[in-house]
């Protein structure tokens, strides 16, 4: 709250921070706020997928004991072993009354698998999902099924799991890496600056995806985190080139100058001075790059060197559609969840992006 001086004026309200003062004007941007707002509710689906569409309880109680078999779904050795023991074979709702009476479970709010088919009769008086062209969307499959009878939505829904994953598992590594030696190469400057700076012009010639394939044709089974580690290890280039801009603006200015006349290790003023300083500029390419892995990864699925199956990626539903491109909705469902999710993280990155730059701010008022 203001409040008066002596003179008559009013004195201007703390404003909190320099972050305090960058929220301020990235809510002034309701589209940016918007996006904002669809990625939170996409990471909150990403968290509660077996919640909201499966097979597996979310809980139940078995002979005596409380178990999580939806785990499964984030992870497959986390199902309970002694599901297996008892031979359910993924058929849980009548094996569990079957098996204990006494037993009880919390179910999704929709049954249907990511992984496989919904035979008939699986859940009590459930058909069959259709299969081929014959799985059109419906009340039972709100976005359909795939040719061999998968229901789309599930995929879509622990998709989305993978593409998050993605997103900032890939982007986590290239910040590691780009800032680490940007850092290096501002800071330092002289030799270190010249060999960092031609290792990254050097990258910067070759083409990203003809990197990332050139990368997993090594791997004798690529996985997803094999997915995630090539991309970040690809996409740091940006991250490095802006971190070393900031260091080599940032080195000479007055605080970093007194802490090195108090004495204090390089490593400190780096990490402790310097860094925090450069971090504004450089979550503006972290953010666009989200985008971009999850773009990479769904181009990757869609050509058939991403996830592997039975992982349900985005891009893996839309290469299924190649067999048969009358399945009009594993083109459009998918297509639309991809297009969300890299347009959200590209206005969140705009949005950012002109919050933080003054002159970005003033040019659009």
């Amino acid at each position: 709250m203001a409040t008066a001086t002596p003179t008559g004026r009013q004195a201007a309200a703390p404003s909190g921070g320099y972050w305090a003062g960058v929220w301020r004007q990235f809510k002034q941007r309701r589209l940016s706020l918007l996006a904002l707002g669809v990625i939170a509710g996409m990471a909150l689906v990403a968290m509660t997928a077996p919640g909201i569409v499966g097979t597996r309880p979310v809980v139940c109680r078995y002979k005596g004991e409380l178990y999580f078999p939806c785990l499964y779904y984030f992870n497959r050795r986390w199902e309970p072993p002694i599901f297996n023991k008892d031979r359910f074979r993924q058929r849980y709702p009548k094996n569990l009354k079957a098996k204990d009476p006494e037993s009880w479970a919390l179910w999704p709010l929709i049954y249907q698998d990511p992984y496989r088919r919904v035979d008939e009769n699986e859940w009590p008086g459930l058909e069959a999902n259709p299969i081929g062209l014959q799985g059109t969307p419906s009340r039972r499959n709100l976005l359909g099924t795939n040719q061999d009878g998968v229901d789309v939505f599930a995929q879509l829904v622990h998709g989305t799991t993978i593409a998050l994953l993605v997103g900032f598992v890939s982007m986590g590594i290239a910040s590691l890496i780009g800032m680490t030696l940007g850092a290096i190469a501002g800071y330092l400057g002289g030799w270190a600056d010249l060999l960092l700076s031609r290792l990254i012009e050097v990258v910067l010639c070759i083409p990203p995806l003809a990197l990332i394939l050139a990368a997993l044709s090594i791997v004798d089974k690529p996985t997803i985190w094999h997915l995630m580690a090539v991309i970040g290890c690809t996409g740091w280039v940006t991250i490095a080139r802006l971190t070393r801009a900031e260091f080599l603006k940032l080195r000479e200015a007055d605080f970093v100058m007194a802490a090195r006349a108090m004495g204090l290790p390089w490593y400190r003023i780096v990490f402790r001075h310097i860094l925090p300083n450069a971090l504004a500029p450089v979550l503006v390419p972290i953010t666009f790059g989200i985008a971009s892995a999850i773009l990479t990864e769904s181009s990757l699925s869609f050509l058939g060197f991403g996830a592997p199956p039975p992982n349900p990626s985005w891009g893996t539903i839309l290469n299924a559609a190649r067999a048969n491109w009358g399945m009009w909705w594993l083109v459009v469902f998918p297509g639309l969840a991809i297009f969300t999710a890299v347009l959200c993280y590209n206005l969140v990155g705009e949005g950012l992006q002109e919050a933080i730059d003054p002159r970005l701010r003033d040019a659009g008022r």
